[in-house]
């Protein structure tokens, strides 16, 4: 337990824990010398594939239309991570482990030279060490037994990373081993098996094979098709459902029409022969005109050539006047006429003419057009009925063939877009087929596997250079962790807080050297503590007590004295009465509280209890527990010296940060 309330208090910390902090510091140089002189360099080789956009890495939605030849890339995968688990995959590591394992097994002799031959015996011993602890977990069914393929997959996997920055469609890969040609080797095997792999497991050779089977199957469905669809139009004798009902229902509607109209005809011929029948009845059948009486030819000639005469003179009153010779002479032409007209008589014919009726007649013509009409008529409807059954007939067979029909023809429609778009794959599944045949895919390889004889691991000098810094910072850690887990008391600064028991005072171990002035006043302070008002008229008894012995309460008691008696007061030691007399102070020494019976007798007698706690041995835990049992056996503990306290920090480097 150490108050860190300044610079110079970690300072202090460090000279307490220096010990540990050496150790760590030094046992991490060690390692790092030791591992940058016999750790086994590794070597890398670094390729780089480009991935274009192609048909393997696109995100194309699944859709009853054709598929179109591009697609943009989703935003919401990058497809570069499907590609580096694909590099990644077990099976890649399988292959290319499967085809090295021989290699690996061979035995390899011991390099020349002392440190190459102290690594190769040293990562011989670590090997076998190894091997024997996984055969031992085997042994007790903690692990599982793997072989040596599956083994040197899982060290392929180790060495190899690939990776790819942001919205960059460049992978880049690394394989680390400990022979360069041998990384550079497997580099290139491994990105030649990812492709091969990758070929055959995106390849498209089984896609011609299932479109040419689709497509054929598809002309042999369109073909039993449009076979049911030919017994089903010749049943209902059209080209179709809806053009043989267009077809029924148009001759329905005109032969509704048609017997429409000969049923009016009918009645209205019916209506009309009775009609007829019944005015020929009140005819006669013949007919007698008794006299003619007409004009004769001249006096009509001359009457015609009076009008004539008259229309001259009334267009020659239009050019010329009454008194002109032509008016005059028109004139005297009409004057003769007329008493050439008015001597002329009118003669008159009579006579007596008998012929058949000509009404009657044409009523019976007319009832015998009539009875034709209406036996017509009879003949149309009793055709335009017996049609007309059979249309319905018909009809009504169409419509029970028609939602057969339209499966079929919607079948066939669907078999035959169907079978365009099979064929459209089939020639795109043909030139994938080329293509994956070619090793033609969207992965190009812009830098191949590098050869590189500097070692990618262990940076010998930088772990050199290193060496000390790290060390420090370990011992550092090493540091505080011991600060933490420390229990033990180095001072007083929190002893209050902690306890709830004041602090007396501070003494400074002297072992070894004279007291000095910080000695005396923290005994003074002591004596400053003690209540002296008392001691004269009851005495004071003090009892000194510790959880263990050798805690100084000896120690304190005897330098106590000395300052009391220099003060001039009477002290006694361990009086034979536990008590102390007026005037006087009587000190008990009860060491050892935890184990010594005989300090709970004498502590019972004091009235003041002080415990001694020894710095840098006494632990907290303990101090607890005895301060626990005091305030159990007497209710009260009345204060802490804390002995041998010492400052580790030298005078000369507190001199140096006071300067």
């Amino acid at each position: 337990m150490i108050d860190i309330r300044s610079f110079r208090d970690i300072v202090r910390l460090f000279y307490i824990f220096r010990r540990q902090f050496f150790i760590g510091l030094w046992v991490t140089v060690a390692l790092i010398v030791v591992g940058a002189f016999l750790w086994t360099p590794k070597y890398a080789s670094d390729a780089r594939l480009l991935v274009k956009p192609g048909r393997e890495n696109l995100t194309v939605p699944i859709d009853v239309t054709d598929r179109a030849t591009y697609a943009p890339q989703s935003s919401q995968r990058d497809p570069i991570i499907d590609e580096e688990k694909m590099l990644t995959g077990r099976p890649v590591v399988t292959q290319v482990a499967r085809l090295y394992l021989p290699e690996m097994q061979l035995p390899v002799e011991a390099p020349p030279g002392f440190k190459n031959a102290l690594k190769y015996h040293l990562k011989k011993t670590v090997n076998a060490v190894r091997d024997g602890i996984r055969a031992f977990t085997v042994m007790l069914g903690l692990s599982e037994v793997q072989s040596e393929e599956d083994r040197l997959a899982s060290r392929l996997e180790d060495a190899f990373t690939v990776t790819h920055g942001p919205g960059s469609s460049v992978m880049e890969l690394r394989f680390t081993w400990g022979d360069p040609v041998l990384a550079q080797r497997i580099m290139k095997t491994w990105i030649k098996v990812y492709t091969d792999e990758r070929t055959s497991v995106l390849g498209r050779k089984t896609l011609v094979v299932f479109y040419d089977n689709k497509v054929r199957d598809t002309d042999q469905q369109i073909e039993s098709i449009k076979g049911q669809l030919r017994g089903r139009l010749t049943q209902i004798n059209g080209i179709s459902a809806e053009e043989r009902l267009t077809a029924i229902t148009k001759r329905l509607n005109d032969l509704r029409t048609r017997q429409s109209e000969l049923l009016a005809e009918r009645s209205a011929l019916e209506e009309g022969a009775a009609y007829a029948a019944g005015r020929a009845k009140g005819l006669s059948k013949e007919t007698v005109a008794e006299r003619d009486v007409g004009y004769g030819p001249a006096w009509l000639a001359l009457s015609n050539q009076l009008g004539e005469l008259k229309r001259q003179r009334a267009e020659a009153l239009r050019v010329f006047k009454d008194g002109a010779p032509a008016i005059l002479a028109l004139n005297e032409s009409i004057t003769a006429l007329e008493a050439q007209l008015k001597v002329e008589d009118r003669p008159m014919q009579r006579g007596e003419k008998r012929a058949p009726n000509e009404l009657s007649s044409l009523l019976a013509k007319s009832e015998l057009e009539k009875a034709v009409r209406l036996r017509e008529i009879v003949s149309l409807t009793s055709a335009f009925n017996k049609e007309r059954d059979e249309l319905v007939e018909a009809r009504q067979q169409v419509l029970s063939s028609e939602p057969e029909l339209a499966r079929l023809e919607q079948a066939l429609t669907v078999a035959e877009r169907s079978r365009l778009l099979y064929l459209d794959s089939l020639e795109k599944a043909r030139i994938d087929q080329a293509l994956d045949d070619n090793r033609i895919n969207n992965i190009a390889v812009i830098q191949d596997a590098t050869l590189n004889p500097s070692r990618a691991s262990p940076k010998s000098l930088v772990l050199l250079a290193l060496a000390l810094p790290a060390g420090a910072v370990v011992g550092l850690l090493v540091l505080y962790l011991c600060s933490v887990m420390d229990q033990r008391i180095h001072d007083g600064g929190r002893i209050e807080a902690r306890f709830g028991v004041p602090l007396w005072s501070t003494v400074k171990d002297i072992s070894g050297i004279a007291p000095d002035n910080d000695f005396h006043a923290s005994l003074h302070r002591i004596y400053g503590t003690l209540p002296l008002g008392q001691v004269a008229e009851r005495g004071l008894t003090v009892g000194l007590t510790s959880s263990r012995s050798g805690e100084g309460v000896n120690f304190i008691a005897q330098h106590l004295v000395m300052v009391l008696q220099a003060q001039g007061v009477t002290v006694v030691v361990d009086p034979a009465s536990g008590k102390a007399q007026p005037g006087e102070i009587a000190l008990l020494q009860a060491s050892n509280l935890l184990s010594n019976r005989q300090a709970f007798l004498s502590l019972g007698k004091a009235d003041l209890i002080v415990m001694v706690v020894e710095a840098r041995a006494s632990v907290v835990p303990v101090v607890d527990n005895a301060l626990g049992v005091l305030r159990t056996a007497f209710r009260k503990v009345d204060g802490i010296i804390l002995n041998r306290r010492r400052f580790e920090v030298p005078t000369r480097v507190m001199r140096f940060f006071q300067s």
